[in-house]
């Protein structure tokens, strides 16, 4: 093997290899209404990014309040999301 393929390979095991900071939570958490969703998962489930889910939260009144878990932990329970999104249909 080459030199600059070698250390290319090597690179990419090095990365395929590395595990994600954090863990991810499936979507049917949001089928739990107590569930405290991460913004990630709210975003999937509410179809919009987070920066707007954030937005919404300082603008609009009638969005869920936000959980605040820490500096940078934030979550939305579930019922309140769905709950929402359902008033948001309707209107």
């Amino acid at each position: 093997m080459q030199p600059d393929t070698f250390h290319a390979a090597q690179a990419g095991k090095a990365a395929a290899g590395k595990p994600k900071r954090g863990g991810s939570q499936p979507l049917h958490a949001a089928q739990i209404a107590d569930a405290l969703l991460t913004m990630r998962t709210a975003s999937a489930v509410a179809g919009l990014s987070e920066a707007t889910l954030y937005r919404k939260a300082k603008t609009d009144p009638s969005f869920p309040r936000l959980v605040r878990m820490g500096v940078r932990c934030t979550r939305i329970r579930a019922g309140d999301l769905t709950a929402w999104l359902a008033a948001q249909a309707g209107a």
